[in-house]
């Protein structure tokens, strides 16, 4: 059914439950599973000189790594091999771009409910998002508010 599988993940709770979720399913795939972590571009500050970081680039670079590097473990000791990719960028494009140049049939992301309206409007939704863009079926793994 699935031969291809993209699992965009980003180390947090419901990333993990879709993690396991996608090795739990492979059990039954038997799928060349991808592993993707996004690590966001970091947030910049203008002062008179130009533009300063937040957090520097690389540092954002070496948490994602160790958050890929996590994931990549939890599936191998699942029993799950997979391929991990690292980029830098927009969650929803990467994932989008990374689905389509792998010609994935399915992409495995978590989701957390968020507990108010402003919440949902101002944390938006990598979910929602990407299913205008991706070019084949997506599972969302729904991990529940606390």
């Amino acid at each position: 059914m699935y031969s291809k599988v993209l699992l965009a993940y980003d180390g947090s709770e419901s990333g993990r439950r879709a993690l396991l979720e996608c090795a739990d399913i492979n059990d039954l795939l038997h799928a060349e599973i991808h592993l993707l972590a996004v690590a966001p571009i970091a947030a910049t500050l203008f002062v008179a000189e130009g533009f300063v970081a937040d957090v520097p680039q690389e540092e954002e670079n070496e948490r994602f790594a160790e958050v890929l590097k996590e994931g990549l473990d939890q599936l191998k000791a699942r029993g799950v091999t997979a391929e991990g990719h690292l980029v830098t960028g927009d969650a929803v494009r990467e994932i989008s771009r990374l689905a389509h140049e792998l010609h994935v049939e399915l992409i495995v992301i978590g989701h957390t409910h968020h507990a108010s309206r402003l919440e949902r409007w101002w944390k938006g939704s990598v979910g929602a998002s990407l299913v205008e863009e991706a070019p084949c079926n997506i599972l969302i793994v729904v991990q529940p508010s606390a």
